[in-house]
């Protein structure tokens, strides 16, 4: 990795047939997003709008022939770049990453409509045998409320995967910058990543409340559960890290992810919440709180 990291940030000509040969080249798109967002994170927008232009135009070719997640990714993740860029703050970052994901749902929505609705009414007919006794104990009109709300969250299901890649290409990006121009400052950096109590109670909120605002706002509870799960993994990053606990807590939680996400997910958003409120790790006391160690070596 940084080998590729180093080879994009050797010239020009080098970027270009990164970000241009990854982005179409396909289960690669996520390389290019997180080059061109190195590109941009070092150079700024105006320098690096050459190298941009080789990853979005493979990206616009795959949307014409009907995949549109590759422009998602790497458009989303220069978006959060130039903000990343601009503030040194992860929670905007965060906050931005909510405004990709709404873009997201849209372009998937009128993209996937067909498929959205096959896959939604699919649902719907297993829905009765899946949950047998529970589902028999709701009544038509809880029946009717949940049928409703399966085509927007799945959208939103759809949009938050585009919405998790382009963070993780960012990621990825300020990872390689860290590599290359400042070694050891995105680990202090990904660690002080906290939600404010204000901020990470609106996204539980967002989670909770949508659906019963209305069926389609319902595509926004898989939406807030992104910024939520990234606060927690920067707490059990921060915790592991102030304890001394080395790697292997770090690995196991990651193959427990990896296993049994949806058992670990929920409680991974708990512990942002909770974070938010007790703020476990001082971070508080710290002069710099969300701001980023990793400069943009210039």
């Amino acid at each position: 990795m940084r080998a590729l990291a180093e080879y994009i940030m050797r010239g020009r000509r080098q970027a270009a047939l990164a970000v241009g040969l990854t982005a179409a080249l396909p289960l690669l798109f996520w390389l290019s997003a997180a080059g061109a967002s190195l590109v941009l994170l070092r150079k700024g927008l105006a320098q690096s709008a050459s190298i941009i232009a080789w990853a979005l135009v493979p990206a616009v070719v795959w949307a014409l022939y009907g995949d549109p997640y590759v422009l998602l990714v790497i458009g989303g993740s220069l978006l959060m770049a130039q903000v990343l860029r601009e503030s040194a703050s992860w929670l905007r970052v965060l906050l931005a990453s909510l405004v990709v994901g709404l873009g997201s749902a849209w372009v998937l929505s009128v993209t996937f409509a067909d498929s959205i609705d096959q896959l939604a009414g699919l649902l719907q007919e297993s829905m009765p045998g899946l949950f047998d006794e529970a589902w028999q104990q709701l009544d038509g009109e809880a029946q009717a409320r949940l049928l409703e709300l399966l085509r927007p969250v799945l959208t939103g299901l759809m949009a938050a995967v585009a919405q998790m890649l382009a963070l993780a290409a960012l990621v990825v990006a300020r990872y390689w910058q860290a590599l290359l121009y400042n070694p050891g400052g995105f680990g202090q950096e990904f660690r002080s990543i906290r939600l404010p109590a204000a901020v990470a109670g609106l996204l539980v909120m967002g989670m909770l409340l949508a659906p019963r605002l209305s069926a389609q706002a319902a595509v926004v509870m898989p939406l807030c559960a992104i910024p939520l799960g990234v606060a927690g993994v920067a707490l059990v990053h921060g915790v592991v890290a102030r304890y001394n606990m080395g790697r292997f807590p770090l690995i196991g939680f990651y193959v427990g992810m990896f296993l049994f996400a949806q058992l670990l997910y929920p409680l991974l958003i708990i512990l942002a919440l909770a974070d938010s409120v007790f703020d476990f790790r001082g971070l508080r006391a710290l002069s710099k709180n969300n701001a980023g160690p990793t400069d943009n070596g210039e």
